[in-house]
């Protein structure tokens, strides 16, 4: 008896050893995916400068990344469910490393460009992947809720070390050595997951990817992600915007009605949305990424434009807000585990949206930074970082093994292009109305967010 019972915790020690390492794999694919996201933006002027970009075509350095990552998401999720997680993290992680490697590398506009969209479907092929892992480790509701937070934290480091890393790189060493410094993680996450995961995956049969639905998804979320960037750049009365929408919601439309009729095998069952924690956490996550995720640039803006900080300065100046995410992101495991998702989605959103009130009226009377940014955007990194851990709790809770990738993919597009409507609508607004304006706006989303989080979500 105390041999069988020596043998049966030496299995639970090695399950939960697994466990963590499968989190420290995940962990790292997320951080290297986030902070490319951020890193980027603050060289800007030196890709201009040796590249020979134009007013118009610079943007595309960080949009052509955010449009691959953002239309290819779905994509990768599913893939995640049909070929295991094992060889699509080494799919994503490949793809993404060597495509940032020859960034570094880039002679041309051109180049740079089209490496950045290959970039960014490696990040759409490895973003899904690592919370699938995740949700398929960890089964245990407290167990996940706590790995959840940590994966959060470690994304909310990876925005916030973005552009200080970026501008003390292009400073010290010069613009290519951004890209440069975070290849080494892609090769220690490679062969991590050839330690660490499986060969295969524990499916017998595995379904078939729908091709024509892939293609469609994709296909509809870029044109309408465009739509949005370009209407933040030339206005809604451009010609290209309503072309732009007006197709890819076409395509939207058409793939929604071949999931529902003529698909054998859907890339997107739409039987998963009558999961009511599924559907209402998206519906929450959207107004929560509306009124956040455009924030950091917006601040870094203002920043920049009121207070005359560089580049690296104004990197710092929003550090402390992104250190309060981390915090937040720590701190939400156990309000998700004490409270419920349902309920600590509610206050951290209603946390944020204080904190970005309190950002549009320190902007509205001149204050200096200390009372307008500092700690009005430590409130609000903490409550707005916070409120993900128990919505993507919620946004899994629920769904069969065989579709964990899908249900990150479908999180993590409608949190992608929360983001670029966001940005492109608070910056239309702060052009026209004032920065403070632009931040009561997302003080206003995040107070929704709470509103539909206590009427929509599932009370469990």
């Amino acid at each position: 008896m105390s041999a069988l019972t020596t043998r049966q915790a030496d299995r639970r020690q090695g399950s939960a050893r697994q466990s963590q390492l499968v989190l420290a794999l995940a962990c790292l694919g997320s951080f290297s995916v986030i902070i490319d996201a951020t890193i980027v933006s603050v060289t800007l002027p030196d890709l201009r400068a040796d590249l020979g970009f134009t007013p118009a075509t610079l943007p595309w350095a960080v949009n052509a990344y955010t449009l691959a990552f953002a239309g290819g998401l779905l994509f990768g999720g599913r893939c995640a469910d049909v070929f295991g997680r094992r060889r699509i993290l080494l799919a994503g992680l490949g793809i993404f490393t060597v495509a940032r490697v020859a960034a570094g590398f880039a002679d041309s506009p051109a180049f740079l460009l089209s490496a950045r969209a290959v970039q960014g479907l490696g990040g759409a092929l490895l973003m899904p992947v690592t919370l699938s892992m995740l949700t398929a480790a960890f089964v245990e509701p407290a167990a996940r809720a706590r790995a959840l937070a940590i994966w959060s934290a470690v994304g909310a480091a990876g925005a916030a070390a973005g552009p200080v890393l970026g501008g003390l790189l292009t400073q010290v060493a010069g613009w290519r050595w951004v890209f440069f410094v975070i290849a080494p993680l892609g090769v220690i996450g490679m062969i991590g997951a050839m330690v660490v995961l499986p060969p295969r995956d524990t499916a017998v049969v595995r379904p078939r990817l729908d091709i024509l639905g892939a293609v469609l998804v994709t296909a509809g979320i870029t044109g309408v992600v465009l739509a949005i960037m370009r209407s933040a750049a030339a206005g809604l009365d451009d010609p290209a915007v309503y072309v732009a929408m007006l197709a890819g919601v076409a395509l939207i439309t058409v793939f929604g009605v071949h999931q529902a009729f003529w698909s054998v095998e859907p890339l997107v069952p739409l039987s998963i949305f009558r999961l009511r924690s599924v559907t209402s956490a998206n519906i929450v996550i959207f107004l929560l990424g509306v009124g956040f995720l455009g924030s950091p640039v917006l601040l870094s803006l203002y920043m920049q434009d009121v207070y005359g900080y560089s580049p690296l300065l104004a990197g710092v100046g929003y550090l402390p807000s992104g250190v309060a995410m981390i915090c937040g992101s720590r701190s939400a495991g156990w309000l998700t585990v004490r409270w419920g998702p349902r309920r600590a989605a509610m206050l951290c959103c209603v946390i944020g949206g204080i904190g970005f009130a309190g950002t549009a009226a320190g902007i509205a009377l001149d204050a200096p930074y200390f009372r307008s940014v500092l700690v009005a955007g430590m409130i609000f990194g903490f409550g707005t970082a916070a409120a993900f851990t128990p919505l993507t709790v919620a946004a899994t809770d629920g769904v069969p093994p065989e579709r964990n990738g899908l249900a990150a993919g479908v999180l993590n597009t409608v949190r992608q292009t929360s983001g670029a409507v966001g940005l492109a609508a608070l910056s239309a607004v702060a052009l026209n109305a004032g920065y403070a304006t632009a931040f009561a706006v997302c003080a206003a989303c995040l107070v929704a967010a709470g509103v539909v989080a206590r009427i929509l979500m599932p009370r469990k």
